[in-house]
């Protein structure tokens, strides 16, 4: 249970070597938190040492997001052992390159399956877990490739688009449990999953993200932009017309 100050005594990280992902943890970590759960496909990756702190036990957890039958049988079990689940971040995802996706279908299916329908199937099952509890928090990650789609990544831009719909529906459906959905969309980051890529406008870093993600769900907000300025910038682009947005220099 989050105590008055929203400081949250279990967490779990769906996605536990993301960068974005551990960056929020940063953030949500206080003396109040007990218990911190890694959960990724490569556990041997997992750097539960970086969270290390009096008081708090770290787990590192193996979870497949494609494995979407085993997603509702892992948060129980999770539950079972720890106990109720106060905040949980949703952060597991595949950039992937359109050029690859391009020239092979099945790889864009594979990347579609891991960052929409795996993405629901943990989301649905963590609903399921904090409905019975009666409480906690679920942060998603989404992105700003969501909202409208680009020819240089259209493939990964509408699992996130999906995503993201399906993440704002959850957030109304789950108000009468008393439990609260916050939509990240961040910009570009610069990231292990972004090395070497063109950086594009108002680019920033995992631990920005984090800190305003966390800002962000402290005051209750359902949807977090990172940096906030691209608030304002995507309410501009979807109405750009499609000749212009195509000549846009957004990468």
């Amino acid at each position: 249970m989050q105590n008055a100050l929203q400081e949250p005594q279990t967490i779990v990280l769906l996605g536990g070597t993301s960068e974005i992902g551990c960056a929020i943890v940063d953030e949500l970590l206080s003396p109040a938190a007990k218990t911190l759960v890694l959960a990724c496909r490569r556990a041997e990756e997992a750097e539960p040492g970086r969270f290390a702190r009096p008081g708090l036990h770290v787990s590192v957890e193996q979870f497949d997001a494609a494995d979407t039958a085993s997603h509702d049988t892992f948060i129980r079990g999770l539950a079972a052992e720890h106990g109720d689940i106060d905040v949980a971040i949703v952060a597991f995802g595949v950039l992937g390159s359109q050029a690859d996706f391009d020239a092979d279908p099945q790889a864009a299916a594979d990347a579609i399956h891991v960052n929409y329908t795996g993405a629901v199937t943990a989301s649905l099952a963590l609903a399921g877990q904090m409905r019975r509890q009666g409480h906690g928090h679920i942060a998603v990650l989404s992105s700003v490739a969501g909202e409208r789609g680009r020819a240089a990544n259209y493939v990964y831009g509408s699992s996130k688009a999906g995503l993201d719909a399906f993440a704002q529906g959850l957030a109304d459906a789950l108000v009468p449990a008393g439990v609260k959905v916050t939509v990240i969309r961040p910009g570009f980051v610069h990231s292990k999953m972004t090395r070497g890529m063109k950086s594009a406008p108002f680019a920033t870093t995992p631990r920005v993200v984090g800190e305003l993600a966390v800002k962000g769900m402290r005051a209750g907000k359902h949807t977090v932009w990172t940096p906030g300025v691209l608030r304002y910038v995507f309410s501009i682009l979807r109405h750009v017309p499609r000749p212009v947005f195509r000549r846009l220099p957004l990468g």
